[in-house]
Formats: structure tokens, sequence, C-alpha cells
């Protein structure tokens, strides 16, 4: 079916990057509060500003915070450039220094850039879900992100997906996120199947490794950025430039 085995009846999706062009404006939040954050802390440590080195919203994105709930991601470059900050709370104001007033930061920078920019869908991805759709095929989203349906809706998607797992039904659910596979296995459960009847698409290496890890039937790797051999790498059984790749193959 669309480019896959007989076995697969339930298609998981994730967001950014496969069904809509968030990913370079996720890239670019990210970027913009962690340079501030940055070199507010050159200033506080007396080091010189030529030390400062910036977020590469290149590397450091795809390999700290890409595919990763947001305090993950926060956490994860923190440590990478041997920062520890206090936890904080979840209401903690946006900028203020711990792990959760940067992921506020950073969350209300990309709700903003979204409002200025709007979001684009990826055409083949649209076509190949409307089809998924008219076939009446089982469908979800699975995302890190806490304006994953506001980011559907402002993309086309509206009403083409039965299940949505977001940053907020992980909450809820207290299902870790990428590269754990437990938000995939929920989304899969919840469309009734088990993840060997299930196929992944993903173009974070984290969560690649999570559909590997979850022993789906399928894992996609759609790859927008030439990292094709690191998708393979982490577990993709395919590797795809764009999901209209796979409709040659019906």
């Amino acid at each position: 079916m669309l480019g896959l085995p007989d076995s697969i009846h339930a298609f998981l999706f994730d967001l950014d990057g496969v069904l809509t062009q968030t990913a370079k404006v996720h890239a670019a939040a990210w970027k913009d509060m962690f340079d501030a954050f940055l070199r507010e802390e050159a200033r506080r440590d007396g080091t010189s500003s030529e030390r400062f080195a910036p977020f590469d919203a290149g590397a450091d994105y795809d390999r700290y915070v890409d595919g990763r709930p947001r305090l993950d991601g926060t956490r994860a470059f923190l440590a990478s450039r041997g920062i520890t900050l206090p936890e904080g709370e979840r209401d903690d104001p946006p900028g203020t220094r711990s792990v959760a007033g940067l992921g506020n930061l950073k969350n209300e920078t990309v709700q903003r850039m979204i409002k200025e920019q709007g979001v684009d869908p990826y055409a083949g991805s649209l076509d190949y879900v409307r089809r998924l759709a008219a076939r009446d095929v089982p469908r979800a989203v699975v995302s890190s992100s806490a304006n994953c349906r506001e980011v559907l809706h402002a993309a086309g998607y509206d009403g083409l997906f039965e299940v949505v797992v977001d940053g907020i039904v992980a909450i809820e659910e207290h299902l870790p996120g990428k590269p754990a596979p437990d938000t995939f296995v929920a989304a899969a459960r919840k469309l009734g199947y088990a993840p060997e009847h299930a196929v992944v698409f993903e173009d974070a290496l984290a969560g690649v490794a999570a559909g590997h890890a979850g022993g789906f039937g399928r894992v996609v790797g759609v790859d927008r950025v030439g990292q094709a051999e690191a998708l393979r790498e982490h577990g993709a059984d395919v590797v795809v430039a764009d999901l209209a790749d796979l409709l040659t193959e019906e």
C-alpha cells in the first residue's frame, strides 16, 4: 500500500520536517534563544566575547534538539557546552535562567515566528496523507511539539488525522519523548494496531531511533538535509527524499 508492505496497516507521521516545513523555523528559534543565553553567560562569567560560540542551527540542532521534547533538547545542548542549570518550574517566565525558562522562551519565539511567517506543508506529504485518508487508512501524528495542532491547522492538514500524540499528550500520559519509542507506540495502540503493523515516518535521528527501538514494521527516514546514511545508521529501513517517492512504487 502506497509503497509499503501489505502487513502495514497504520501510518504514523512526525510533524516538523516530515509533514510541514517548520524544522527550519524551530532551528531558527532554538538559535535565537540559545545565542542570547550564551552571550549573557559569557557576560556573567566575564569572558571575552571572542570566545562566544553560537548555537549551530545545522549541526547542534540535528545532534541535540531535533525530534526531542523541548526540555530534553535544552538539557542536551547545555550539557554539550558543560552548562548545568536548575530545572525550574513548568511555568517559569520565558528567559528565566533555568531549563524550563529557556524552554519557555524557545516556545514563545517559535510561536511568534510561525505567526509571522506562516507554515507550509510539504506538497508530497500532503498528497500522500490525502491518499491514505481517501482509502480510510488509520493515520496519526506523533510530535514532541506542544503547538502540533495549531501547526497542522495552519498547514492545511485539518481533518486528515484520527490521532494526535503531541507534547501535551506526552505530559498528560507520562510518555517519555524520542528517542524512546513510547509516543509512537501509544499512537499505534490508539489506532488499534501493534507496532509491527505500523510504519513510522521520521526525519530526525532521534525519531528514527525511536521507531527502530519500538519494533515497528517499517521505519521510513525522510532525508531533507542530506543525512541519509545517518538515518540508516539510526534504524531507518528505507530512506526517501520526499514521501512522493513512495508513490512511484504503487
